[in-house]
């Protein structure tokens, strides 16, 4: 298999896209962090007295920062196999497969071979001969050497993969090494090999998914190969895949990455025409390639408070792009609303999409309280987050912004009691303010 394999034609890539979710570390972890790099020399017994007083849920939110590509601490990363090692020792410690995979590829990244193929053997032989623990190993493990940028890692799995897949009898096995090998190999940026594996996946009489599919198109897209990356959407309807919306975030995320703004709102427009629905990650798409939206957002203190205000701001295909998304529906899917509580959820939303919801949402409550339609509910409420999942714990972009907003603009809605992470005020004080 190995062997067929091609070099994708090297181009540049842009670091905005995609991004990487980051596993935001516990107050008591960054505690125990901050001990150990004030003190290197006493980081043991630093460990295992984190272990002893710590739960589970804490002692492995802590490893699992560690071992994440996107970690706050990688000068501390080292410590991820003494405190592994640790946690074994643990009453509560059970087995994972997940956990060592992404281990492992730490451990390949910083150089420590030997300790690797150690943590690799070892599973081997607890594994044993299960064919399908093997080949979800092998794939937990490739995705994890794919999440560290490691080509020769992905490459060594790939290679363990497609003997298991030249052994097997099981289509089971054999499609999920396939769909692990792909996404991995367009991970790092090399697509052609990918394409050329969905071919062979046909050879070996298996048909290929939706996923393989997603996969090459956004590989091609990633390292600014666009007519690679149309020839699979247009190999994709043949095969009797529609576009959809991931499809579309994929397409306009890879156009994003290189400033083809003109490119968006033509793709943004397909969507329209064909009733793509947008959805979150197509604001986050979109806005996060909007630079002079990403510039005004620096400057909490000066932004444009009011949709209108915004695209007499914004200029060209920027504008362009703000008009195609505020024309969709996603607002109001995002809206809940009854007698109770009209609510606004913006979890998973980029500060950008954030800022966007928030003044369409503005003109949208102003609409809906001086509507005979809606019902009048008895508080208004904005979920932002408190920061808990964000890449420093407790701070929130988001909910800095939207407090901004409310201060600016003297809404009467203010941080709830009972939750920091939501914005309350009743409806009828919420009307009187904005009409």
């Amino acid at each position: 298999m190995l062997a067929n394999l091609q070099v994708s034609r090297p181009q540049p890539w842009n670091h905005r896209s995609p991004l990487l979710i980051q596993c935001a570390l516990s107050k008591q972890g960054q505690l125990f962090l901050s001990s150990v790099a004030r003190d290197p020399s006493a980081s043991h017994r630093l460990i295992s007295k984190f272990i002893a007083s710590s739960p589970k849920s804490i002692a492995l939110n802590a490893l699992s920062h560690l071992l994440s590509p996107t970690t706050t601490h990688p000068h501390l990363s080292s410590l991820a196999l003494p405190l592994y090692s640790r946690i074994t020792e643990a009453s509560w410690f059970s087995w994972n497969p997940k956990l060592i995979a992404d281990l492992i590829a730490l451990l390949y990244k910083q150089g420590q071979l030997k300790e690797a193929e150690t943590l690799v053997s070892e599973t081997l032989i607890k594994l044993g001969s299960r064919e399908r623990d093997l080949v979800s190993f092998y794939c937990n493990l490739i995705d994890s050497h794919s999440k560290h940028s490691s080509n020769q890692g992905v490459f060594d799995v790939i290679s363990r993969l497609s003997q298991i897949v030249s052994a097997s009898s099981s289509v089971y096995v054999k499609e999920r090494a396939y769909k692990s090998m792909i996404s991995s190999l367009c991970a790092v940026g090399r697509p052609l090999e990918a394409e050329n594996l969905i071919e062979e996946m046909r050879v070996k009489g298996l048909k290929p998914s939706v996923f393989e599919f997603r996969s090459v198109v956004y590989g091609y897209g990633r390292v600014g190969l666009f007519e690679d990356m149309q020839r699979i959407l247009l190999q994709m309807g043949n095969e009797g895949f529609e576009l959809d919306t991931v499809v579309s975030n994929m397409v306009l995320s890879s156009y994003g990455a290189y400033n083809k703004q003109s490119e968006m709102v033509s793709w943004l427009q397909r969507m329209k025409n064909s009733s793509i629905p947008f959805s979150i990650r197509t604001y986050n798409s979109v806005l996060n390639s909007c630079p002079m939206i990403m510039s005004i957002l620096q400057d909490l203190k000066t932004f444009p408070p009011t949709i209108d205000e915004l695209m007499e701001t914004l200029k060209g295909e920027e504008a362009l792009l703000v008009k195609e998304l505020i024309g969709s529906m996603v607002l109001a899917e995002l809206m809940e609303w009854d007698c109770s509580e009209g609510k606004l959820d913006l979890h998973g939303m980029h500060l950008g999409s954030a800022y966007l919801i928030m003044l369409q949402w503005r003109e949208e409550l102003r609409y809906r309280l001086n509507a005979a339609e809606y019902v009048m509910p008895v508080e208004i409420t904005v979920v932002c987050g408190s920061g808990k999942h964000s890449s420093v714990r407790g701070e929130s972009p988001v909910k800095r912004m939207v407090r901004e907003m409310m201060t600016r603009t003297r809404s009467p809605m203010k941080i709830d009691r009972k939750n920091i992470g939501c914005f309350v005020a009743k409806a009828k004080v919420v009307k009187n303010w904005l009409c």
